[in-house]
């Protein structure tokens, strides 16, 4: 369910990382929604273009900025190229959400493959680092911005299993804090949110296989009796991204149903 649109980001510029599909989509579309010009970073170009146009749907012309922009969040290079384009599009941006994100498949830690543990390094942890090295400077030159870290329960509540996976949220977390004290003095805030699962590519491997057994066991784990949903992540997404949340930095919040409790 969204909320009454405001125009809560008119005059913001924003990147969402991964914002081709699931939760990074509707991240996507409620900034849209509220008035953001939105960079749609994803590795593929379809997914970024589609999202793109799901945001521009029933807006006339003009109306809002959404462009899609092909980038691997885990190469310096690529990273770079993205920090350089809009900033000559926009100078800017005002917000960036770090949302691009990948697990491995559900195996004991130990046989995990190197080749998936890199991977999963690479995306979830270092793209947090090369963003915020290519992005955070014109940040502290305009003394604002917001960065928002999608981070997950699974860094609060680790899964069997899942172990490298859990161990790069956490990480995500920890580094959110971090950020938010060294990036304060220059006006920048930084706050992650911790979704719990939801209907989105991910969630057959966090389950260890879509069946509704496996649905219903994870369910029973939530208070609240449901899974999330791609718009509860883009409302929290919102608020912490909006002026309306200019005393909050630092916080891990979690959109989890009660699961963490």
């Amino acid at each position: 369910m969204s909320l009454t649109g405001k125009q809560r980001l008119a005059g913001k510029t924003a990147i969402i990382t991964g914002g081709g599909s699931g939760f990074g989509a509707a991240i996507v579309k409620r900034f849209a929604d509220e008035g953001a010009t939105v960079w749609v970073a994803d590795i593929n170009m379809d997914s970024a273009e589609k999202s793109m146009h799901a945001a521009l749907k029933g807006k006339r012309e003009g109306e809002v900025i959404v462009t899609p922009f092909q980038v691997d969040v885990s190469k310096n290079d690529s990273v770079r190229a993205m920090m350089k384009a809009f900033v000559n599009a926009h100078d800017g941006p005002d917000i960036l959400v770090n949302n691009a994100g990948i697990t491995h498949e559900r195996a004991p830690m130990e046989d995990v493959s190197e080749a998936d543990f890199d991977r999963v390094m690479a995306v979830n942890v270092k793209s947090v680092y090369l963003t915020a090295r290519h992005f955070v400077p014109a940040m502290k030159t305009r003394g604002t911005g917001v960065i928002l870290n999608i981070s997950s329960t699974a860094g609060i509540s680790p899964r069997a299993y899942l172990n490298w996976y859990n161990a790069s949220k956490g990480w995500m977390i920890t580094a959110t804090k971090t950020m938010a004290v060294e990036l304060a003095d220059s006006g920048i805030r930084v706050n992650a949110i911790c979704p719990v699962a939801g209907d989105t590519p991910l969630l057959k491997t966090f389950l260890g296989g879509d069946t509704p057994e496996n649905r219903q066991k994870f369910l029973d784990t939530i208070p609240l009796g449901r899974f999330s949903t791609p718009e509860d992540h883009a409302n929290a997404a919102l608020y912490l991204c909006s002026d309306e949340a200019s005393m909050v930095t630092g916080v891990a919040l979690e959109v989890d149903g009660g699961r963490c409790i």
